[in-house]
């Protein structure tokens, strides 16, 4: 469980890093069965419903950034979707009554990695409240060196920025008023996590280092949040609850929201829409 210091630290900043939560086992089978899709990936010359390549991806030499949709392909995903520890921690900050809207597994292999430009999460999927957050599930040591997660402490209780350009969402910061003053990095070693708000500003720089990155996301949001997008499936809805029963009754607060309307015109992932910005904060 969380202390009170720690859910008092979430409150203020916005983000957490816990050490300690996966057991040793845990871990190894998360690692092994990453590296049984990295190597799927040599498979495939394009981006596919379940990956998404790296540029200079061959399947000589696989780059594989992000496994789309984890927990629907392999148990050992689903599980640490509802592993025990990490839904008491999430519960202690959002309330018992818990979905997941979304889960992902980015990664940064040695010496090279795609960057992810600052944004907020709160652009992409604005809901009926805020009591949303992500959990990262590290699978390597977070080093300064290999890419870990970047914040900006405090900034979940600031503006939602501008994500759009030339009329377009693109999936990061292009707010002219915007400035990346108190960059933070969130360094948790193997098997610990990291918690960031909805709200929070974050992103990565590449991995400039000899030892990967990996980070399996879990989108968890307190089971009254009601995306504001609208729902289409009443059922399939239902279906992305871990914890409690289901209502017909969002929970509406004041919070500031920004709809990320007109759409990207590079869909697929957040990289795919981040293409078209004309300067990288981060690089390559």
């Amino acid at each position: 469980m969380l202390t009170q210091e720690q859910i008092a630290f979430y409150r203020e900043h916005g983000y957490l890093g816990v050490e300690n939560v996966l057991n040793e086992g845990e871990g190894d089978d998360l690692r092994r069965v990453t590296d049984v899709f990295v190597e799927k990936s040599r498979g495939v010359t394009e981006h596919t419903g379940a990956f998404d390549l790296e540029p200079g991806h061959t399947p000589e030499n696989p780059k594989l950034r992000r496994l789309k949709s984890p927990i629907e392909l392999h148990e050992v995903y689903r599980k640490t979707l509802h592993h025990e520890k990490i839904l008491t921690m999430v519960s202690q900050l959002i309330g018992y009554g818990l979905r997941c809207n979304g889960n992902k597994l980015n990664m940064k292999q040695p010496g090279y990695g795609s960057p992810v430009e600052w944004h907020q999460d709160w652009a992409f999927y604005p809901h009926t409240n805020d009591d949303l957050l992500a959990v990262g599930v590290v699978l390597d040591d977070m080093t300064k060196e290999n890419g870990p997660l970047l914040v900006i402490p405090g900034s979940h209780k600031g503006p939602v920025y501008d994500h759009h350009l030339d009329g377009h969402f693109c999936g990061a910061v292009t707010d002219p008023t915007f400035s990346d003053k108190g960059t933070t990095p969130v360094m948790v070693k193997a098997g610990g996590i990291t918690i960031h708000h909805v709200r929070m500003l974050h992103g990565s720089v590449s991995n400039t280092s000899d030892k990967p990155r990996r980070l399996l996301l879990f989108q968890y949001c307190a089971i009254d949040t009601f995306p504001l997008g609208g729902i289409v499936n009443w059922d399939a809805f239902n279906a992305t609850i871990v914890r409690g029963e289901p209502s017909n009754i969002p929970r509406v607060e004041p919070v500031p929201v920004r709809m990320p309307y007109p759409g990207a015109l590079r869909t697929g992932s957040i990289y795919e829409s981040q293409t078209v910005l004309k300067k990288s904060t981060f690089g390559k």
